[in-house]
């Protein structure tokens, strides 16, 4: 009986572990597909989308308090141990780098519905685009490492993050030389900076969400860990 009881409890923790890790892959999916509405918004110059999109932070909020309140409700309930602790530490960290993506998607959002108005040219925005197709690709590999738990995964989208500072980078220089050129710009190319920077920081979350996924797995916190020290480590892990 005592056995039985115990199979119980531990079929219903497994799925109390599983429908964090569903709910965690379902915002994931939304946070996406808002950060490719925006991308589409921003290439059309769609400020009727933007608005849409910007008005339904709110969703990916809700999922945040919702996931965040399970995982509080098994640390106290269940006091789980090992990778069943890593697991629950590993969601509440990345439904925060989801949020936070939200919050960074709503910013562009607010700035496409204003383009018309801030003096905005489309050749300001077409290396911002590039690269946030690039951060898009990153968010969702970076998801989908988690998903498999695949450490090394992770940290092939972990090294991308150096890459995506070289663009903004590239991106300022030109922004900067519209400004000197015509003063008059200057509104239209500030607003492109705060798009820039915007996907510049989700590329940051994609990063912190592989950081994540491999302290899931390797139960290792690597957040200020070099990647060159941190393929050696994983190199090793596979000896």
């Amino acid at each position: 009986m005592v056995m039985s009881r115990t199979h119980h409890i531990s079929q219903q923790f497994d799925k109390e572990l599983e429908d964090i890790r569903s709910k965690v892959m379902t915002m994931g999916g939304l946070v996406e597909d808002s950060l490719s509405q925006v991308l589409e918004a921003l290439a059309r110059t769609d400020m009727e989308l933007a608005e849409r999109i910007a008005s339904s932070d709110y969703k990916v909020n809700e999922m945040e308090v919702d996931i965040d309140g399970e995982c509080t409700a098994i640390l106290l309930r269940r006091q789980p141990a090992a990778g069943d602790l890593r697991l629950v530490l590993a969601v509440s960290k990345i439904i925060t780098d989801l949020e936070r993506v939200g919050d960074e998607v709503k910013k562009v959002a607010r700035i496409v519905a204003r383009l018309a108005t801030s003096g905005g040219q489309d050749s300001y925005y077409v290396g911002i685009l590039a690269m946030g197709h690039h951060v898009r690709r990153m968010l969702r590999a970076a998801l989908d490492a988690f998903a498999r738990m695949d450490s090394h995964a992770a940290l092939e989208v972990a090294q991308e993050d150096p890459e995506v500072d070289k663009e903004l980078e590239a991106i300022m220089r030109q922004l900067i030389t519209y400004m000197m050129e015509d003063p008059r710009s200057i509104r239209g190319v500030l607003d492109a900076v705060l798009a820039a920077r915007a996907f510049e920081r989700i590329g940051d979350h994609a990063d912190n969400i592989c950081e994540s996924a491999i302290f899931l797995v390797e139960g290792k916190d690597v957040r200020h860990v070099a990647l060159e020290d941190l393929r050696q480590q994983l190199a090793r892990g596979r000896e």
